[in-house]
This record gives C-alpha cells, sequence and structure tokens, in this order.
C-alpha cells in the first residue's frame, strides 16, 4: 500500500469514529433536554465541544468533504477578562485526490496579555495555474505535497496594542503537467515580526471596533535557499446598526513579496481576499484588495451575509493580469457551533470576472 492509500484509509477511520461520536453525542443531548424531572442546574462546563461536518465545492479541487472536531475553552478558569482559546482538527479529502489535515490552535493567557497560535498541516494539493507564453496559453495542473507549520506569539505593550514573534517552517514538492516547469523540492524557514492594535469587542464574532494587524516575514539567504520578504497588512472594521442583529463589517488587505518569491509563496485571488475566485488563474507576488460585509442574525444560532470587494495583482507570470481590478460578491449561511459563544461556521458562494467558487467557512471571513 503505498503512501497515499495509507494517509485516505486513516483519514477514512478517522471519519468513521468521528461520525459516530457526533450521533451518539447529538442523541445524548436530545436526551438530556427532554427530561424535564429534574431542577437541579447544570454546572457550567469549562470546555465547548462540537464536532462539524465539512461539504463544499471547488471548480479547482472539485468535491470536498470532512470533519472538523474542535473545542474552546479557558486556560485558567479564574481567568475572567481573557476571550476563549479554540483548538481543532480539519481533515478533508476532495475528489480530484487532494487532502489535507490540519491542526488550528489560538490561545489567550492572563488576562489576554498574551495572544499565542500554532497551525500545522500535511496534505497534498491538486490544482491548476494559469500560464500564457508565445506558444500557447491555458491552463496547467500541478501536484503539491505540503508540510507546513507556524507558530506565533504576542505580548500586550499597552492597551489594545500587542507587539510579538513568529516562526513557519514549509516544504513543498511540486511536480508538473507535461513538464511545463522543471519538478521543484524546496523549504523555507521565515522569521516574523507581529504588530497588532486591537480594539474590537470580541475576537470571533466582533461587533464594533477595529483591528489593525502588520507582519514583516523575512526568509534570510543565511537560513534558506533564497532570499525574501513579504509584509502583510490589514484593517478590519466592524459597526453594529442594530443591537446583536446585524454587523457592518469593512477590511483592506495589502500582500506585498519582495524579492525571490517562489512559486508556492505567491498569493491567489479567491484564496483569502475577495471571495468568487476558485480556478486559482489570478496570482502573483503581491495582492491588494477591500471588500465589505453585512451580517444578519435572524435566529439565534443562524444568520445570513452578503458581501462585495475587489482586488489586484502585480508580479504575476502573466504580466497582462497586472494591476487590473477583480471584482467579486456573493452570499452566505452561518451557523452559531457552540451554545455558550459566538462562533461561526458557514457555507459561502460567490461569483468574480468569469469565475466563481462556493467556500465553506470557520469563522467569518475576517
Amino acid at each position: 500500500m503505498n503512501h497515499n492509500n495509507i494517509i485516505l484509509s486513516l483519514m477514512q477511520k478517522h471519519l468513521l469514529i468521528v461520525l459516530f461520536f457526533l450521533c451518539f453525542t447529538s442523541t445524548f443531548a436530545q436526551e438530556k433536554t427532554s427530561d424535564t424531572t429534574k431542577n437541579v442546574q447544570p454546572q457550567k462546563k469549562n470546555i465547548d465541544f462540537n464536532v462539524m461536518p465539512y461539504i463544499s465545492y471547488n471548480r479547482t479541487l472539485d468535491f470536498m468533504f470532512g470533519a472538523i472536531p474542535m473545542m474552546m475553552y479557558k486556560t485558567n478558569k479564574a481567568d475572567t477578562i481573557s476571550p476563549k482559546s479554540l483548538s481543532g482538527i480539519t481533515a478533508i479529502y476532495t475528489t480530484n485526490k487532494s487532502y489535507f489535515v490540519c491542526s488550528f490552535n489560538k490561545w489567550h493567557f492572563n488576562e489576554d496579555k498574551w495572544r499565542a497560535q500554532l497551525f500545522a498541516m500535511a496534505g497534498n494539493q491538486n490544482a491548476q495555474f494559469f500560464m500564457d507564453d508565445f506558444d500557447s496559453s491555458g491552463f496547467y495542473d500541478y501536484g503539491t505535497q505540503t508540510f507546513l507549520v507556524s507558530v506565533s506569539a504576542l505580548r500586550k505593550i499597552v492597551k489594545s496594542f500587542y507587539g510579538g514573534i513568529g516562526y513557519s517552517y514549509a516544504h513543498y514538492d511540486t511536480t508538473y503537467q507535461e513538464d511545463i516547469q522543471p519538478a521543484s523540492v524546496s523549504h523555507t524557514n521565515g522569521l516574523q515580526m507581529i504588530l497588532l492594535y486591537d480594539t474590537r469587542d470580541a475576537v470571533y464574532y466582533p461587533t464594533k471596533g477595529s483591528k489593525i494587524r502588520a507582519r514583516w516575514i523575512t526568509y534570510p539567504e543565511w537560513f534558506d535557499d533564497v532570499n525574501a520578504n513579504k509584509i502583510i497588512s490589514e484593517y478590519n472594521t466592524y459597526i453594529s446598526v442594530r443591537d446583536k442583529k446585524d454587523v457592518v463589517a469593512a477590511r483592506f488587505a495589502g500582500k506585498f513579496g519582495l524579492g525571490n518569491i517562489s512559486f508556492e509563496q505567491q498569493v491567489t485571488i479567491g484564496n483569502d481576499d475577495i471571495r468568487g475566485y476558485s480556478e486559482g488563474k489570478y496570482r502573483g507576488d503581491g495582492l491588494m484588495a477591500i471588500q465589505g460585509e453585512y451580517r444578519y442574525n435572524f435566529h439565534k444560532r443562524m444568520g445570513v451575509v452578503g458581501f462585495a470587494g475587489v482586488a489586484t495583482i502585480y508580479g504575476s507570470d502573466t504580466p497582462s493580469f497586472d494591476w487590473k481590478l477583480y471584482p467579486g460578491a456573493g452570499v452566505g449561511y452561518r451557523y452559531r457551533a457552540f451554545k455558550n459563544e459566538k462562533f461561526n461556521v458557514g457555507l459561502d458562494g460567490a461569483v468574480g470576472k468569469g469565475d466563481w467558487g462556493l467556500y465553506f467557512r470557520i469563522g467569518e471571513a475576517f
């Protein structure tokens, strides 16, 4: 049995266990709710646990399905100021034979004076990219086996202002259809300097305030085979028009690649900013995007969103794509994943310039 079949077999076994556990816990919860003969007040749990199914579709990856077990908890029960921390695992398989297993963690410590994150991913992505040369133009398939881990820590300096450092390691093994480009095996070590200004009233579902974050990521030549830098900036702001019913959110994002940016390090419209692009056509060394979103809660555990935005890129392998405007707009559905915390999962549908996409969300888009 080859490596891919072993991983797929393990994922299928874990999914069966997760689905069985989900059915069991759902039945137990229903039985517990229906028992009205007991008047004992349940103790408030420190850990909220849930398993969400993952079902989506992408024009590049095709149908995607999997499971997301996750939990929210206090790192210290006596800490009434820190938001709850979040940990989870995502296991996804696609019908174009891609697979991903991810672990995501966000921690808040010591009355929110410290914040830390840990993300790890292993998988194989079978995707496509667009290439325009003198002989022909079109989409070409490629496959990348990836292992990635990223860790960061922030310390509050003054009220609402944080500073910190981070480190990321990535290993890529990429092959291309018809040898349109040479196969490559590479790794990167990124050192990060992070600044954050955060006045949001909640980290998972803000209704007012702003978040400004800037990251400088360097891939130094003494640490890597290439010498490159990235500047990643974002500004998010939130306003509630009707108390506890809706939120108007706006975002500007800038991702600037400097130096020898590799194919795997490039940014693609549709991955993080400006939904509606799933073909992987518009990619380059840098990206700028602005967008807005309206979030309406029609039920205590359900809501809908509408969004629109526009992006531009530079440093594309197809120069005619540089500095053009790429709009996107769509709608989505949200469901509150935890009873005691406003944290949503959902599904978005969006259209872009000659493209469209479906997006399963863990948390809000921004």
